[in-house]
């Protein structure tokens, strides 16, 4: 129940809806775009004096996803609560001392604590960015202002590649985080000055709810991330599911009982809210298991330096750019339904046209990056707008952290899967190396390496293509029986 009325700050200018949209926008593409860069600056680390180990190199380009991931829920319901302007601010502070502090690093312990702070303000920031431009656009502007939004954050990935490969071209993988540090403290400062003070709930966070729903996030992706490296029958690996499987059933029976659980089981009983949920998990599987392949394949078998790999993925973002402008009103006259399976469809047909194309000039690369970006364009406004409009305004911030939730989830699932396909085709060819760097640095012979990771990339991004498509037919059948 509402008990504060929204209060603006006195003699203080509060930005229009417009303004607000473009500030949360440039928010979205500073933490999303995070996740992408980091796979442009891995082997920059890999060869750095900190010497990494491939289990520790995995976890510094993994421990922001999964921190990001398991606290972006409790971090709009923080929002909720205490209210999303300071919130929003306070992840963006946390956010700029994390990417510090991986910027001066002496260790990788100390880089990898970087990491887990800069998750922790990325989940502060990501689900607040909905709460506070839901509040702030009039109710007739706001699902136009969630599609523009929708697409921004669907542009992160791109904007990642390409800011990531300007900056790393100077040779320095700090210098990505500490470029990043001034963009996260001008975004502060637009908010402390610019964002309207939001309504605030009594309501409690819930905390034995919370602690649950983090620990069972925690294990599913723990068991992710260790998948490719132990094996997916590992011990490990079975123990993390396991467990995660025990805790999920825990956080269920909590969330059943609880006044006010901080994500109530049952509101996944409404079919768009369950299907946008797993829509979302689907497109973004598809699009990081992309990033995650397209700077190796890119630098290894293209020979491109990392700045002209981050300007190779640009055809993808043209659709996206244009498209937000279209899909409001093709989604009016043909339904989410028929919208969503376009989507997918063209998603997996782009991701299979690109693994043809590792090695076939250019243009045929570009083009068929257009069809995955016009699968994005598709797909991100109408997700985001359905799982939004799934859930009442006051609990905003829980929306906006249930989307990035599924976003995170989804890219780490993606990386798994493909990272795991390439390394078991690759290994096939290659003895005794796991990877690309392993296997260049123990032979001369490069040329028969690429020829082994080419074919192995391949087969993962046919994979992944032939999941999307399976998978999103799931959802296209989700949200057409809804409206039955």
């Amino acid at each position: 129940m509402m008990t504060r009325n929204d209060v603006l700050e006195p003699h203080r200018p509060v930005a229009t809806g417009r303004g607000v949209l473009v500030g949360v926008s440039v928010c979205t593409l500073l933490v999303v775009g995070l996740v992408a860069a980091i796979n442009l600056a891995a082997p920059l680390i890999a060869a750095s004096d900190l010497r990494p180990g491939a289990a520790a190199l995995l976890w510094i380009v993994d421990a922001y996803v999964v921190v990001f991931a398991c606290l972006v829920i409790p971090g709009g319901a923080a929002g909720d609560r205490f209210g999303r302007k300071g919130i929003l601010l306070a992840g963006l502070l946390v956010f700029a001392a994390g990417a510090a502090l991986s910027a001066v690093a002496p260790t990788v312990a100390v880089l990898l604590a970087g990491r887990v702070v800069t998750g922790v303000g990325a989940a502060l920031v990501l689900p607040n960015c909905v709460g506070v431009l839901v509040h702030a656009t009039a109710p007739e502007r706001r699902g136009r202002a969630l599609v523009i939004w929708g697409t921004v954050s669907g542009l992160g990935g791109v904007v990642g590649n390409l800011g990531g490969g300007a900056v790393l071209s100077s040779g320095s993988w700090r210098a990505l985080f500490a470029v990043v540090v001034p963009i996260a403290l001008g975004c502060a400062l637009w908010v402390a000055l610019g964002v309207r003070r939001s309504g605030r709930h009594d309501r409690s966070l819930d905390p034995a709810g919370t602690l649950l729903f983090v620990a069972t996030v925690v294990a599913l992706l723990g068991g992710i991330v260790e998948g490719p490296e132990r094996g997916w029958t590992s011990p490990v690996v079975l123990g993390a599911f396991g467990l995660s499987v025990v805790l999920g059933v825990l956080w269920v029976r909590s969330g059943l009982r609880a006044a006010h659980p901080l994500l109530d089981p049952r509101l996944f009983r409404i079919r768009a809210l369950s299907g946008a949920s797993l829509g979302m998990l689907v497109t973004w599987f598809g699009g990081f298991g992309l990033f995650f392949l397209n700077a190796s394949l890119l630098q290894y078998a293209r020979g491109y330096s990392v700045l002209r790999a981050g300007l190779a993925i640009l055809p993808l973002a043209v659709p996206l750019l244009v498209g937000s402008r279209f899909v409001p009103r093709l989604v009016a006259r043909i339904g989410i339904p028929r919208t969503l399976a376009a989507a997918f469809v063209t998603i997996g047909a782009g991701l299979a046209g690109l693994s043809w194309t590792a090695v076939a000039p250019y243009p045929a690369y570009a083009a068929w990056s257009v069809v995955v970006g016009l699968g994005f364009a598709l797909a991100l406004p109408a997700l985001t707008a359905e799982l939004t409009a799934a859930v009442p305004a006051e609990q905003a911030g829980v929306a906006g952290g249930l989307q990035s939730a599924t976003r995170e989830l989804g890219s780490a699932l993606g990386v798994a899967v493909v990272g795991t396909v390439t390394t078991a085709v690759f290994s096939e060819h290659v003895t005794g190396a796991r990877t690309v760097a392993a296997a260049l640095a123990a032979t001369t012979d490069h040329a028969a390496v690429i020829d082994a990771f080419v074919p192995a990339a391949a087969t993962a991004l046919r994979v992944a293509a032939a999941v999307t498509l399976v998978a999103g037919l799931l959802v296209v059948v989700t949200t057409a029986e809804r409206r039955r």
